[in-house]
């Protein structure tokens, strides 16, 4: 499973005029499930995200994560993050998990998080969604977690 993780000041998803999800300070994920991805994984993609150390602590280190500040966590499924760039001019997205099975691990991910974590929100699998935010730092990872 991968996910970009952006720190942000405020980030929301729409679909059309109606906001799916918005938070203010926190983690805005981009998430992309992979072939071999199963629940165990997104378990473990949870735990990074939550856990991810990204903001600043009173020294400016990036020591504390989300939880540490009660930030907000706002879910975005994208599988264009499991794109193969390697060859050509049009991306392959053979290494996407196949649709009705990232939608579960997705959907899984988002009930797991929101049982975990109040704070949390989400765009909607497989809808064309805009998603805006204000990038804090700038700071962005790239994270992927597997299974076990």
């Amino acid at each position: 499973m991968i996910a970009l993780l952006q720190r942000v000041s405020r980030a929301e998803v729409k679909l059309g005029g109606e906001t799916l999800g918005a938070i203010d300070r926190g983690i805005l994920a981009l998430v992309c499930a992979e072939p071999g991805d199963d629940e165990s994984t997104a378990e473990r993609m949870l735990e990074r995200l939550l856990g991810y150390r990204v903001f600043p602590d009173g020294a400016g280190k990036m020591n504390l994560s989300v939880e540490d500040v009660r930030g907000g966590l706002l879910l975005v499924p994208q599988f264009t993050l499991a794109a193969d760039t390697s060859k050509g001019m049009r991306a392959s997205f053979s290494s996407a998990l196949a649709p009705d099975a990232a939608r579960k691990l997705f959907d899984h991910l988002v009930a797991r998080a929101r049982s975990r974590y109040s704070n949390t929100a989400c765009g909607r699998f497989g809808e064309p969604m805009q998603v805006s935010l204000v990038n804090d730092g700038p700071v962005t990872f790239w994270l992927r977690a597997s299974g076990s």
